[in-house]
Formats: structure tokens, C-alpha cells, sequence
């Protein structure tokens, strides 16, 4: 009796196994009006059901500070590209979307990279490509793009600024930041921002 007890309790499949706890974070946005390029990112980290992070940064600048880049997922993960991008970028002196191209071929091709859990925003004075494991290199239609949880709220914010006002890339990237800051519980309003 009590052997089969075991082996029920074994097969069962309601027995609760320990869910791995998710970091998420994240809304960059980039925006780009009147040759001005500005890359805005919140700074909060969350960890399950809590914020372990207010002021995280999530751009950098890349090349001799000529390319702006930010991330949304896995922090380490996000730096391991990060770096991979970095080496493409000397590969090819500085030519984006190059670079990008070559990026995400290997992070779809590579069986370490393409466990890799991270979206890439990257920008040059000229081009902006979003970047994911399944091979994506998308350059935007317009001025605009996001990523992260926030990435949607922040974007369409953007989108009707730049549409309806005169505001400055950089007043239109701290206006769209601060309304996703309001409605995505994966943002804050402690924003980054960095200019070309």
C-alpha cells in the first residue's frame, strides 16, 4: 500500500515544483526627430512580485560613442550581446547595420547564443534596428521604436507626440517614458537618457 502511495505521489502531476523566478524589466525607446537622436531607458529591475531595482541602466554607448544601445530581458544575457555587438562593430568599423545583421545571424545560429533571452535596440545617427534571438534585424518605418514590457505604451506615446506637437526628440522620449512609467507595472520614471 504504501509503495503505491510513492509512486502516485511521484507521477502525480499537480505535485508543485518550484517556478523559476522571472526578472523583468524594461521600456527603451528611441526617438528620432530634426537629425536629433535620443535613446531614453527606465531604471527599475523586478524579480517575481518584487522591484529589486530603481535606477538600473540599460543604454550604452557603443563604438566610440557614436551607436547608442539598449536592452530589454535578461540583464546578463543582455550583456553578453552587448558585447558580441561590440566585437561586430570593430569587425566592421562601425557600420550598424552590419553589424546588426551579423549579430543576429550568430545569435540564431549559435547553440550558446540562441539561449539568450534579450531584445537589442540599437541606433547610429542615421539608422535605428531592433534586434532578437530569432534572427530579426527590423528597422523601424518610422522615428520610432521600443522594447521591454513598457515598449507598446511608450512607442504609441511617442508616435502622437511627434504626430500632433513640436516637441524635441528628447522632450517627446521624457514625455512617452513618463506615461509608460504610468500604465506598465515593469517601469519606472527614474529614466536614462543619452543623445547623438
Amino acid at each position: 500500500m504504501k509503495k503505491n502511495t510513492l509512486v502516485a505521489a511521484a507521477t502525480d502531476d499537480t505535485a508543485e515544483t518550484p517556478a523559476p523566478r522571472r526578472i523583468r524589466s524594461t521600456t527603451v525607446l528611441c526617438v528620432r526627430r530634426d537629425d536629433k537622436l535620443v535613446m531614453a531607458g527606465d531604471g527599475q529591475v523586478t524579480l517575481g512580485e518584487s522591484v529589486i531595482k530603481h535606477g538600473a541602466k540599460k543604454i550604452r554607448r557603443l563604438y566610440q560613442d557614436k551607436i547608442l544601445a539598449g536592452f530589454a530581458g535578461s540583464t546578463a544575457d543582455a550583456f553578453t550581446l552587448f558585447s558580441r555587438f561590440e566585437s561586430k562593430l570593430e569587425q566592421y568599423h562601425g557600420n550598424l547595420g552590419r553589424s546588426a545583421v551579423e549579430l543576429a545571424k550568430d545569435w540564431r545560429t549559435d547553440k550558446f547564443l540562441r539561449h539568450l533571452e534579450a531584445l537589442l535596440l540599437v541606433s547610429d545617427k542615421e539608422a535605428t534596428f531592433l534586434l532578437s534571438g530569432q534572427g530579426d534585424v527590423i528597422e523601424p518605418d518610422t522615428g520610432i521604436a521600443a522594447i521591454g514590457s513598457g515598449g507598446p505604451f511608450a512607442q504609441a506615446a511617442a508616435q502622437a507626440l511627434a504626430d500632433h506637437t513640436k516637441l524635441s526628440s528628447r522632450e517627446i522620449a521624457e514625455e512617452a517614458m513618463k506615461i509608460a512609467s504610468r500604465m506598465c507595472i515593469y517601469t519606472n520614471d527614474r529614466i536614462t537618457i543619452e543623445e547623438l
